[in-house]
């Protein structure tokens, strides 16, 4: 039988993590994180190329990667992003197609925030985009990560718009802080969608 493969994607600080923690806890769907897949990618040759890269701007006083400095660089410079992107991208898409085949689950969720800009649909047999209003987008952001609010801001516009994601999702789940309506859409996705057919969580 084919593996159903949800992949869901959003804008940062959506509830991508709440969804995929609900469908973890409730369902026990695995879940494969593609940030995870990104920091382990930051290491051995890459986290050198890194390093020879931006030298003591990503790095602490012992010497040690600071993502939160790499992440400054690289929200803030367009050119900067893609090139770290394309260093960590192919093993981003290796790892998540390996553990997927690993997995005997006939039903597995992929986390993957940058799927469409990264043209990573061809893993996924649906793609779920969460989504919120942006006030509420900037505030989460701005308490998850300890921002300012022109941080969160330049954060927010270095992704590819909400709108633009939502055109090119085959399931939209709008987040709104009420989490009783939040996990009856994911439950709606998940057993009523055309494309979840042969569903088999239990």
């Amino acid at each position: 039988m084919k593996q159903r493969i949800i992949g869901i994607t959003g804008g940062i600080a959506t509830g991508k993590t709440t969804v995929s923690d609900y469908l973890h806890n409730t369902y026990g769907l695995p879940i494969l994180d593609a940030d995870l897949y990104a920091r382990q990618a930051l290491n051995g040759e890459r986290l050198s190329k890194v390093c020879d890269r931006y030298g003591k701007l990503v790095t602490d006083e012992q010497g040690q990667l600071d993502r939160r400095k790499l992440g400054t660089i690289i929200f803030s410079s367009t050119v900067e992003r893609q090139w770290l992107e394309k260093l960590i991208h192919p093993y981003v898409k290796q790892s998540l197609v390996s553990e997927a085949k690993r997995l005997e689950s006939s039903t597995l969720v992929m986390v993957i925030p940058l799927l469409f800009e990264a043209k990573m649909q061809g893993l996924v047999s649906e793609t779920w985009v969460i989504a919120c209003d942006y006030q509420q987008q900037l505030k989460r952001l701005i308490n998850r990560n300890h921002l300012s609010k022109n941080e969160a801001i330049e954060r927010i516009a270095s992704q590819m718009p909400q709108s633009e994601k939502i055109e090119l999702a085959d399931v939209v789940i709008v987040n709104s802080d009420n989490a009783e309506e939040l996990f009856f859409q994911v439950d709606n996705a998940l057993f009523n969608s055309p494309l979840g057919l042969f569903l088999n969580v239990m």
